[in-house]
């Protein structure tokens, strides 16, 4: 049953945590997600955020995320902050 409030072919913000380092130049690989690693205790983090268009394109990005082999810590809906919020903006114009 999906009870947030947006529905599920909504466009959405996203953060996806990595166990290990991707390079900021894998970050055009991921439609411009924000791509941040940050130290941990077990290794390195990787932190993707961003938009995401739908769910389709969702399953498309978890997709790379598997062919690269980094094990994926966690994947959690997050409310846009006012970055993320400009990107959807500019988006929206481009259409």
């Amino acid at each position: 049953m999906n009870t947030h409030p947006a529905g599920r072919h909504e466009p959405g913000c996203y953060e996806i945590r990595l166990q290990g380092r991707l390079d900021q130049r894998w970050s055009t690989w991921f439609d411009g997600m924000t791509l941040t690693t940050s130290p941990d205790p077990a290794g390195a983090l990787t932190i993707l955020r961003g938009h995401v268009v739908d769910q389709a394109a969702l399953h498309g990005l978890l997709g790379r995320l598997r062919d690269i082999g980094l094990p994926l810590i966690s994947i959690t809906r997050v409310e846009p902050d006012a970055n993320d919020g400009q990107d959807i903006a500019a988006e929206e114009d481009d259409r």
